[in-house]
């Protein structure tokens, strides 16, 4: 069963406070993650930023709107309980409590959700917004991040296919830089020339070259096959190197990945057109950044001492 939604906690949570006593929401994540048949992988899975479990993150969205709504309080810091007005919903035995429900409802939820998402000229949107969406803020903004950072990693190796394969040599040898192989004193260039087996850059880890990465960059359309692969490998005895690379626009045969794993002596990486263009975006090569967005959270250790 896939981890529930903020819409579906939503009846379960406050049917879990239906007794009237007070809970830190942590105590309900068990009662509520038995009662959804959880496994412990989806109760352990985690946020985009690692700091909370998804269920944990989704129940709490799940509280926040039950308390725009007031069908849940807050009467000490850290704690919820169900208000007169819950236990009035709970008595007509909804179905289901979504957001439509509360939106449908309750005067309060409409005027909250309405505040949060303001229209494009500043004023409040004539229609609230909804929380549909099975996921909450912060998943979404993972969501559309990592959609924004496929787009550009889709748009950088389409432009990589159009450039020389002269520049192409060098953006390889540049993306192993910025991603570290050559270390401080090291150094990385192009070959520029043909012949050596393929090779078309070398990165030297160290300055006596007593630690040498061959690479070979084949701006292709074509898949790479396991001869070219084989070439190479024989090409880095030029070099002396134990260690290479092979990066394409385009991808590579099972025989060619089959190959390089049964090498004896060296170590030959081979990444393909989409690994490529996700790399570059990642390590800020062929890009830039146009916006940052900080998130952040209420700190509880900033409040500790606040009822001191």
């Amino acid at each position: 069963m896939a981890i529930p939604s903020i819409q579906a906690i939503m009846l379960p949570l406050l049917e879990a406070l239906a007794d009237g006593r007070e809970r830190a929401p942590r105590e309900l994540v068990d009662p509520l993650a038995d009662r959804f048949g959880l496994t412990e992988e989806e109760r352990q899975t985690s946020m985009p930023n690692g700091r909370k479990a998804v269920f944990f993150y989704r129940l709490e969205w799940s509280r926040t709107a039950l308390k725009k709504a007031g069908l849940v309080e807050d009467p000490a810091r850290g704690q919820v309980r169900i208000t007169g007005l819950g236990r009035s919903v709970l008595a007509e035995k909804p179905p289901a409590i979504n957001d439509r429900f509360l939106i449908g409802r309750f005067h309060s939820y409409r005027e909250w959700m309405r505040r949060s998402k303001p229209s494009s000229n500043g004023d409040a949107a004539d229609e609230p917004p909804t929380i549909e969406d099975s996921r909450t803020p912060l998943e979404l903004i993972d969501a559309a991040y990592k959609s924004l950072s496929a787009a550009t990693a889709e748009e950088v190796l389409a432009r990589l296919k159009s450039c020389s394969p002269a520049f192409f040599e060098r953006v390889v040898v540049n993306l192993l830089l910025a991603m570290g192989y050559g270390g401080v004193a090291g150094d990385g260039k192009a070959t520029g020339r043909s012949g050596d087996g393929g090779v078309d850059g070398v990165i030297r880890q160290d300055k006596l070259g007593l630690d040498v990465v061959c690479i070979q960059a084949k701006r292709w359309e074509g898949v790479v096959g396991r001869p070219v692969i084989q070439q190479f490998v024989g090409g880095m005895d030029h070099y002396r190197a134990k260690k290479g690379v092979v990066i394409t626009t385009s991808n590579f045969s099972k025989d060619a990945r089959d190959f390089v794993h049964r090498i004896e002596g060296k170590r030959v990486v081979l990444i393909d057109g989409d690994q490529l263009a996700q790399l570059m975006v990642e390590h800020g090569l062929g890009v830039i950044s146009t916006k940052t967005y900080v998130i952040k959270e209420v700190s509880n250790d900033f409040f500790e001492d606040a009822e001191g």
